[in-house]
């Protein structure tokens, strides 16, 4: 008996490795050092910006700041609860009853036909800029209270605002090949059904077909891509707030 061959384990961040599956592709991971990388993305205006900030002398911090973290944690809980709610509980369910997956007809072929995946792509990149957002603006009230604690925080404020303008662009480039790497998923998944209930040979065998099954698969893919790359922006939010509970 042949066996498929053994594809290599991805040791990177969730989304990765479930976007490996979803597409079904094999991916190498990159034997490029992570610091070789950085200096390719990483324009010469803003590793001048990076180095002012690690080398140059942070302001005096006034005494008698040491602010609580408790706000800021409630706050970075907040925003999370806020950005998972409308993930799981929003507008990709709701897209999917729209076009009819609470009732599907009886026949999976006009079911297909009625169902086109714009609309979900719409939602995904929707999703990707509320979360752009609500993080971004997360992120800059952290290094707020960082700049007013201590002058090793306030210069780790700073070098966290270049790396974000400097790597910000090349995240949204990165991160926008998503939908279409979800769009082959949807196709796939809607070409299984067909092919599935083509090769019934009694109607007796395509009844035990559920039509529309499918799209409740990628609605549940759909999501936890969503719910893997919001772990993947939240990452800089921790790493502040891991800095605030330090001091």
């Amino acid at each position: 008996m042949v066996q498929a061959p053994q594809r290599t384990a991805l040791s990177g961040p969730t989304l990765i490795r479930l976007l490996a599956r979803l597409a079904d592709v094999d991916v190498t991971e990159s034997r490029q050092p992570l610091s070789d990388r950085l200096s390719q993305w990483v324009h010469w205006t803003d590793a001048i910006a990076l180095s002012t900030a690690l080398n140059g002398s942070p302001p005096a911090v006034p005494s008698g700041t040491q602010a609580s973290v408790s706000p800021e944690e409630t706050e970075c809980a907040r925003v999370r609860s806020t950005l998972v709610n409308a993930i799981v509980g929003g507008s990709v369910s709701a897209t999917a009853k729209r076009h009819g997956s609470a009732q599907p007809p009886s026949h999976g072929a006009s079911m297909n036909a009625a169902i086109d995946y714009p609309a979900f792509r719409q939602i995904y990149t929707s999703m990707q800029q509320t979360m752009e957002t609500g993080i971004g603006n997360l992120r800059s009230r952290l290094r707020a209270k960082l700049a007013a604690r201590t002058p090793d925080l306030c210069r780790l404020a700073e070098v966290d605002a270049v790396m974000e303008r400097a790597l910000s662009p090349r995240e949204r480039s990165l991160l926008a090949t998503v939908p279409a790497l979800l769009g082959g998923h949807f196709e796939r998944l809607r070409q299984a059904e067909r092919e599935t209930l083509d090769a019934a040979q009694a109607p007796e065998d395509a009844a035990m077909v559920a039509p529309g099954a499918w799209l409740n698969v990628f609605r549940k893919d759909m999501q936890s891509v969503l719910l893997a790359e919001l772990d993947l922006r939240f990452q800089p939010v921790e790493g502040l707030l891991a800095a605030l509970r330090t001091r």
